[in-house]
């Protein structure tokens, strides 16, 4: 790979106690925003009303946020969607008012401000699809990280892949720490990007265990925190390259994608430099720590190389 020239010699495993107070200390931190501020559930988990409006010409989200401020709807959040005369407004579920009478007077609100406004579209989400969808959602991460801990386990070894899983839930834990730290909303396309993101994660730990797995055969005569040495630094350029092109593409998408689905690129963003770094720190030093060793995947040697081996050693 072009990143680097030969093979580097970084000793990773050698600072796997640091990393590992890194990992502790933010995980602590990532958790007790979860417990104190929670998650930013959006409507698609919290039911509400969704209403689009469009307007002749471009205009400032921010105003459309302050007319539905002064109209008494100081908890809809409003973002563009499609264009800039396009206009998304999102309302929390209310009791005493159906989504028709809600839409109007929504409308009405702006109408003060931009007599031109038009009505596209009015969508409901009751309480009841919010909780299944709920539900849903975590049922579906936890067959994810499920069916990724049996795969592991046929392929290679069970302390990887309960190292594996560990490095992903190490991931998810910090990127909905991060999600409740800037009060980003949760909705079922930020869920689809935490699932990407372990995807994403899952993907660069194979690459490494799979370099583990090669050199556990070819360098017999190498401990196991060297073998794991060797394989993260002759698979670090190909991660970098990696994690460095899929932000390319995210980044764009954050910047330039606008606000429908900033939430869904600045999880992935964030995602992908988790899983970077969990792929090079956190996975491998978890399966060291769980005792894994070159003799759990090597080959066993055959009866008539043991004979030849032992030949060897009574020969002058």
């Amino acid at each position: 790979m072009w990143l680097f020239k030969k093979t580097p010699n970084l000793d990773f495993m050698g600072w796997r106690r640091l990393a590992g107070l890194v990992s502790v200390i933010l995980l602590g931190l990532a958790v007790g925003l979860l417990v104190v501020r929670g998650l930013n559930f959006g409507i698609d988990f919290t039911g509400g009303t969704v209403v689009e409006v469009g307007f002749p010409e471009p205009v400032d989200v921010a105003a459309v946020r302050g007319a539905l401020d002064g109209g008494g709807h100081g908890d809809a959040v409003a973002q563009h969607f499609g264009t800039a005369r396009e206009v998304m407004i999102r309302l929390g579920p209310r009791e005493d008012e159906d989504a028709e009478a809600l839409s109007n007077q929504v409308v009405e609100t702006l109408r003060d401000a931009y007599p031109d406004v038009e009505l596209r579209r009015v969508e409901f989400v009751g309480p009841q699809v919010g909780e299944e969808l709920t539900e849903q959602g975590a049922l579906a991460m936890l067959g994810a990280l499920g069916c990724i801990l049996l795969y592991v386990a046929f392929r290679f070894e069970y302390r990887f892949a309960a190292a594996s899983v560990a490095a992903l839930v190490h991931d998810v834990v910090l990127v909905l720490g991060v999600l409740s730290l800037l009060q980003i909303s949760f909705d079922l396309s930020v869920l689809a990007a935490l699932l990407a993101v372990v995807g994403y994660s899952l993907n660069d730990t194979i690459v490494v265990f799979d370099r583990i797995r090669e050199n556990f055969v070819r360098m017999r005569k190498g401990t196991t925190e060297e073998v794991l040495n060797t394989s993260i630094n002759q698979t670090i350029s190909r991660t970098l390259v990696t994690s460095f092109t899929t932000l390319l593409v995210v980044v764009s998408l954050y910047l330039l994608g606008g606000e429908v689905i900033s939430g869904f690129a600045l999880t992935l963003i964030i995602g992908v430099l988790v899983g970077t770094y969990s792929s090079i720190f956190v996975a491998s030093a978890s399966a060291l720590a769980m005792g894994v060793t070159k003799y759990d995947l090597q080959p066993p040697a055959k009866e008539g190389e043991e004979q030849e081996a032992e030949g060897e050693k009574l020969r002058p």
